[in-house]
């Protein structure tokens, strides 16, 4: 057990740290590749000390512009989703619970919408996002009558919500023109391309804030995962914990949005490979921030790499992987006679 004061301890299992070493292992291979493989990748032997100080023009444009930023991003935002999922699928004891469930992904969309077809020029694209996540998250808090407290209300009203919200993606992308709509089905997919320092900063901020009151409330989670009543007899005090877990749940989704667009089944995944990994019961919030990590940045490494031909937008190669997990999932609990 790694105890931090008296206020936060975390159980510590030979497996649970066996995989965290080799996923953050698989992580600095993958970031190393993203630096080094394609034509303007920097050569390995060079790359520790071009890190420190780039040796000439070129590899300064490819560590701080060009991949650089894309990298920083690409981990904070997998990490980032592996958390909320976690959280999500923890707190309503649900492995299908996620953020784009309550229609987080769909409100971010619609947001961004709003601005290219509404505010063209006015409102950047990524903070019209943020703003429809935000709104749609007000209404799923409004629609279920009980807040955040209710896990299956929220679902049921996040469905509707994404409704409303994919209706309106579709409008306005018959209203707009072709480059604006091409734009556009670019950043509602999700993407890691044009990614700057100061996006970077956003997304790491966000989890050095939200990150410690995951892990803070990780005790009481784990207890709300053995049932309300037992929860209650125990001191974790159910509905305000589940409402304050969400809440950094939604926070960290709505960060990524802001600096990815709305990038589908990370949050859905990553949590569900990390536990089966590491069998170990509870909420896993370090290796599903490393699994999340794992997958965000091998995603893009494909796409960086014109795996299919072309550079895909990073979200279309997670929907595609995330699709057919989410459907081994609905088949297993349907076995199961949960669904």
């Amino acid at each position: 057990m790694l105890r931090v004061g008296t206020w936060l301890s975390i159980p510590i299992r030979r497996r649970t740290l066996v995989v965290a070493g080799i996923l953050a292992l698989a992580l600095l291979v993958a970031c190393v590749l993203t630096l080094t493989q394609g034509s303007l990748g920097i050569p390995l032997a060079q790359l520790p000390s071009a890190v420190v100080d780039p040796p000439d023009a070129r590899t300064a444009f490819v560590l701080n512009i060009l991949r650089g930023p894309r990298l920083v991003v690409a981990v904070g935002t997998g990490a980032a989703l592996g958390i909320s999922g976690c959280l999500f699928q923890t707190v309503t004891r649900n492995p299908l619970g996620s953020p784009d469930v309550i229609g987080l992904g769909s409100g971010a969309s619609a947001g961004a919408a709003a601005a290219a077809f509404l505010l063209p020029g006015v409102v950047p694209t990524p903070v019209g996002a943020l703003i429809g996540a935000v709104l749609a998250m007000a209404l799923v808090y409004v629609g279920t009558g009980r807040g955040f407290a209710s896990p299956s209300r929220m679902i049921l009203v996040g469905i509707g919500v994404s409704a409303m919200a994919v209706a309106f993606v579709q409008f306005v992308s018959t209203r707009v023109g072709q480059q604006q709509a091409t734009t556009l089905a670019a950043y509602i997919s999700g993407t890691l391309a044009d990614r700057s320092w100061n996006q970077g900063a956003i997304i790491w901020v966000a989890l050095l804030v939200l990150v410690p009151c995951a892990l803070v409330l990780g005790r009481r989670l784990d207890l709300v995962e053995m049932g309300d009543e037992l929860a209650d007899a125990l001191g974790a005090r159910t509905s305000q914990t589940r409402s304050l877990v969400i809440l950094v749940a939604i926070g960290l989704s709505t960060a990524s949005v802001a600096v990815a667009g709305p990038i589908s089944f990370v949050a859905l995944t990553a949590p569900q490979v990390a536990r089966r990994l590491a069998r170990a019961p509870g909420a896993s919030i370090p290796l599903s921030a490393l699994m999340g990590s794992v997958l965000m940045l091998t995603a893009d490494l494909l796409v960086q790499l014109g795996a299919f031909g072309y550079q895909l937008p990073v979200g279309l190669l997670t929907a595609l992987v995330g699709g057919v997990y989410l459907g081994y999932l609905l088949l297993r609990e349907w076995k199961k006679g949960t669904v």
